[in-house]
């Protein structure tokens, strides 16, 4: 079967991810405060998932599990509705000058995402639902910069498109960057859940990025995500509501035949983005590291995975605050770059490459 007729196919079944739904609900008192918190509230009420109150999301108990990897996935499946207290925004290079905070955590399972260390031992997903407050502090720093353009990536510490249907938090932050001239939002996702943010009023100021990979990272090290039939699919909806569209690939990996593997991933791309969808693309490029921490936690929360992390393989990188990670030695790294840069000119000679880091 060619690659356009089972994007056919696949389009018109069920989605393989359906909608996330918790299994288990704390809520900070305080959030019961602001309408949202209110009507979550209520909604988890009617459903049967167990709810319970928590002073903060630092005092969450109770997640049920026997063995450390049973409470990983159990709090992987668990939602904390709170008050966002800090309102000093992280930055967020290369993607924005800031990070927009609304929300943290991710129900995916990307052996190599680097939450595995940022969310340390509270993998669970928080949403805030002072939106207010949060829209207020965004609006601040545009100001401040003004007028110069001030961009936010909303998916720095989570995957929004995969819960938003819950929170409803990006379809208020489109319409509310909508209206700032000099203010951009961008965000990226695994999951084809586009929905509830197509036919929004966005005045093409936020950026709609998708997640896409190899088949053999996406097949190996990313379950409980959208296919990526599905995620294409879902960009030609989101291309086709105007949004300005961009793909993120990464983490690049080096891998037996990897060449072949994303140039393979390109063609299908192509093959299956609706023709419309293809002027104006733009990519960012990120390719695989780690930290001896992150490491550390993949091992133990992932045990068999195959992921290569031999330090003796890589190079070391020195970052901020005296920590370093492990990147791919000068060689491997530039002809990575050759290899990506060559075939995304041939497949869309008319996208633009917004960085390879």
């Amino acid at each position: 079967m060619s690659t356009t007729l089972l994007f056919e196919k696949q389009s018109r079944q069920k989605l393989s991810i359906p909608p996330f739904e918790p299994d288990y609900v704390f809520f900070e008192p305080r959030a019961l405060e602001y309408p949202l918190g209110k009507k979550l509230y209520e909604r988890f009420s009617k459903m049967d998932i167990p709810i319970q109150m928590t002073t903060s999301h630092n005092q969450v108990r109770g997640i049920p599990g026997e063995t450390d990897p049973e409470k990983y996935r159990n709090a992987k499946r668990t939602l904390v509705v709170g008050v966002r207290k800090t309102l000093k925004f992280d930055t967020s290079f290369p993607s924005a000058e800031y990070a927009l905070p609304l929300s943290t955590g991710c129900m995916g399972h990307c052996h190599y995402c680097y939450l595995q260390t940022t969310m340390g031992s509270k993998p669970y997903l928080r949403i805030y639902v002072n939106l207010e407050d949060i829209f207020e502090a965004t609006e601040n720093y545009i100001k401040e910069r003004a007028p110069q353009i001030t961009r936010f990536e909303a998916a720095c510490t989570s995957d929004p498109v995969g819960i938003e249907h819950i929170h409803g938090a990006l379809k208020k932050a489109i319409e509310f960057m909508a209206d700032q001239p000099y203010g951009r939002l961008r965000f990226v996702t695994k999951y084809a859940h586009v929905e509830p943010l197509l036919g929004l009023k966005h005045n093409k100021k936020t950026d709609f990025r998708f997640s896409i990979n190899a088949d053999y990272v996406i097949k190996n090290f990313e379950p409980a995500t959208s296919s990526f039939l599905e995620r294409i699919e879902a960009a030609g909806k989101v291309a086709h509501s105007g949004y300005p569209l961009g793909f993120i690939i990464a983490p690049i990996m080096i891998f037996d035949g990897w060449e072949e593997g994303y140039s393979d991933l390109l063609r299908r791309l192509k093959a299956v983005l609706p023709k419309e969808s293809q002027e104006g693309l733009y990519f960012e490029l990120i390719t695989h590291r780690y930290t001896k921490a992150a490491k550390n936690i993949i091992l133990e929360r992932y045990p068999k995975t195959k992921l290569e992390m031999d330090e003796e393989k890589r190079k070391v990188k020195w970052g901020r605050y005296g920590k370093f990670k492990y990147i791919y030695p000068n060689d491997q790294y530039k002809a990575i770059q050759d290899h990506m840069y060559h075939e995304i000119n041939t497949y869309f000679p008319n996208s633009r490459i917004e960085y390879f880091t």
